[in-house]
C-alpha cells in the first residue's frame, strides 16, 4: 500500500459489515484513521436479508485496528441527524480532523411497484436518501471548518443510472443520491471539497446473497440458490462475470477521495462490469 491517505481521516456508515467494513479497511490500509457508524440493528420492511449487528461493528474495529489505525465506532441511525452528528463531532473531536465522507449507509427490498407498502415506500427513503443527506449535512461543517478541502463519496448504484424493475423504491433513492452529489458539489467547491458517487452491479455481499434476490432472477424455480442464480447474475453484465467484489468498489473509492482523483468532482462512478452499457 502507498499510504496515499496518510494523517487524514473518514467517516463511514454502514461500516459493520460488507462494503462499509470494506471499505473502512480499504482506506486504513492507507493510512486513514476511522470513524464508523452503522445501525447494527433491523429497519421495519426489511426482511429478505438479516441485519448487521453490533458483534459485526466491533469486527470491524478489531480488522481496523488490526492495521494499526485508529477507530471510533458509534451505534447510530442515519435517519437521525441528531445521533448522527454527535458521532461524528466525538470522532473528529476524538481524531482531530476529518478529510473523508462515505455515505454507505442503505438498505435493498423487492417488490413489484404496486405491492410496495406506505411503508415500505418511506423507509426506503428515509434510510437511502434522507439517510445519505444527514451524512453530508453533519459532516460538511467539519470539513469546510478544516480549511483543507475534502472529499465525499455517496454510494448509488446502477439503479442510480436506468431504472431496474420491482425495485422502484431503491431505484428512486438511489437516483436522488445522484441528485444529492450534483448540488453539494456545485455548493461546496468553492471550499475544495469533491463529491462524486459510485455505481455498483450486483455486490457478493447479503444484500444480493439470498434466497428472495436469487428468486426475482429465477421466478420459476421453487429452490432457487447462489450457484443458479450466478450465471443469470452473469448475463445481466457486459464483462463475464455474475457479481463484483467488496473490495472493487472499495478500490474505486480509495481513488476518488485520495490527490490522484483532485480535479474529479461531480462525476458517477459505474464499477458495473458493464451492466449500464449492455
Amino acid at each position: 500500500m502507498t499510504g496515499k491517505l496518510e494523517g487524514k481521516v473518514a467517516f463511514i456508515t454502514g461500516a459493520a459489515r460488507s462494503q462499509g467494513r470494506s471499505h473502512a479497511l480499504r482506506l486504513a490500509q492507507e493510512g486513514a484513521d476511522i470513524i464508523a457508524v452503522d445501525l447494527c440493528g433491523p429497519v421495519d420492511t426489511i426482511d429478505m436479508y438479516p441485519a448487521a449487528t453490533e458483534a459485526d461493528l466491533a469486527d470491524t474495529v478489531e480488522q481496523v485496528e488490526a492495521l494499526d489505525r485508529r477507530i471510533i465506532a458509534t451505534k447510530a441511525d442515519v435517519r437521525d441527524s441528531a445521533a448522527l452528528r454527535k458521532a461524528v463531532d466525538d470522532g473528529v473531536a476524538e481524531l482531530g480532523r476529518l478529510d473523508i465522507v462515505l455515505g454507505n449507509a442503505g438498505v435493498f427490498e423487492i417488490a413489484p411497484a404496486l405491492d410496495i407498502t406506505d411503508d415500505g415506500w418511506q423507509n426506503m427513503i428515509d434510510v437511502n436518501l434522507t439517510g445519505v443527506w444527514n451524512t453530508c449535512k453533519v459532516a460538511l461543517p467539519h470539513l469546510i471548518a478544516g480549511g483543507r478541502g475534502g472529499s465525499i463519496v455517496l454510494t448509488s448504484s446502477t439503479a442510480g443510472l436506468k431504472g431496474t424493475p420491482n425495485t422502484v423504491h431503491y431505484t428512486a433513492t438511489k437516483h436522488g443520491v445522484v441528485g444529492i452529489m450534483r448540488t453539494l458539489a456545485n455548493e461546496f467547491g468553492q471550499h475544495s471539497i469533491r463529491v462524486n458517487t459510485v455505481h455498483p452491479t450486483g455486490v457478493d455481499t447479503v444484500m444480493i446473497q439470498n434466497s428472495k434476490t436469487w428468486g426475482l432472477f429465477a421466478p420459476d424455480d421453487p429452490n432457487p440458490s447462489r450457484e443458479k442464480a450466478a450465471p443469470i447474475f452473469a448475463s445481466t453484465n457486459t464483462l463475464p462475470i455474475p457479481w463484483v467484489e467488496p473490495i472493487d468498489i472499495s478500490n474505486a473509492i480509495a481513488f476518488l477521495v485520495s490527490d490522484e482523483a483532485r480535479y474529479i468532482t461531480g462525476a458517477t462512478l459505474p464499477v458495473d462490469a458493464g451492466y449500464t452499457i449492455k
